[in-house]
C-alpha cells in the first residue's frame, strides 16, 4: 500500500471516531443517555454516606455497612441489601421494589412513604423502624416482623395509594 492509501484510510477511521463520540454526547445531552449501569458495593463501608435521589436500580450491597446513609428517594428497585446494616438509614420515599433485604438490619430505619412492593425481606429485622406510608404489597417477612410492624403501621403511601396497614394484612 502506498502512503497515501495509509494516510487515507486513517484519516477515515479518525473521522468515524469523531463522528461515533459527536453522536453519543448528543444523544447523552437529549435525555437519552444509556441507563445507569448497577454498581456493585458488595462489603463496603458506607458509614453516612449519601446516596439521596440516586438511580441504584439492580445494584448490590450485600453485607454492606450503610448505618446512617442517605437513601432517600432512591431508585433501589431490584437491589440486593443480603445482610446488609441500613440501622438508622434513611430510605424515606425510595423505591425498594422487588429488592432483596433477607437479613437486613432496618434498625431505626426511616422507610416513611417508601415502596417495598414485591421486595423480598425474610429474617430482616425492623425494630424501631418508621414505616409511615410504606407500602409492603406482597413482601416476604416472618411472621414475628409482620406482627412487630403491625403494632406501629399507619399512613397512605403516596405513591401507591394503599394504606400501609391493609399492605401488612394488620389486623
Amino acid at each position: 500500500m502506498s502512503k497515501f492509501s495509509n494516510r487515507m484510510w486513517v484519516s477515515i477511521l479518525s473521522l468515524s471516531l469523531w463522528i461515533v463520540i459527536c453522536v453519543t454526547a448528543v444523544v447523552g445531552f437529549a435525555g437519552f443517555a444509556p441507563k445507569a449501569l448497577a454498581l456493585d458495593y458488595n462489603k463496603e463501608s458506607l458509614i453516612e454516606v449519601d446516596f439521596s435521589g440516586r438511580d441504584l436500580t439492580d445494584s448490590s450491597f450485600s453485607h454492606a455497612n450503610l448505618k446512617s446513609s442517605n437513601l432517600s428517594n432512591t431508585n433501589l428497585r431490584g437491589v440486593s441489601f443480603f445482610a446488609a446494616n441500613l440501622e438508622s438509614a434513611n430510605l424515606e420515599g425510595s423505591d425498594l421494589s422487588y429488592a432483596t433485604l433477607d437479613s437486613a438490619r432496618l434498625i431505626k430505619a426511616n422507610l416513611t412513604n417508601a415502596v417495598l412492593e414485591g421486595a423480598f425481606a425474610a429474617n430482616a429485622k425492623f425494630d424501631s423502624a418508621i414505616i409511615e406510608g410504606a407500602d409492603f404489597t406482597d413482601v416476604l417477612l416472618r411472621q414475628d416482623e409482620q406482627d412487630k410492624l403491625c403494632k406501629v403501621a399507619k399512613g397512605t403511601n403516596p405513591t401507591t395509594g394503599r394504606d400501609t396497614r391493609d399492605t401488612l394484612f394488620c389486623r
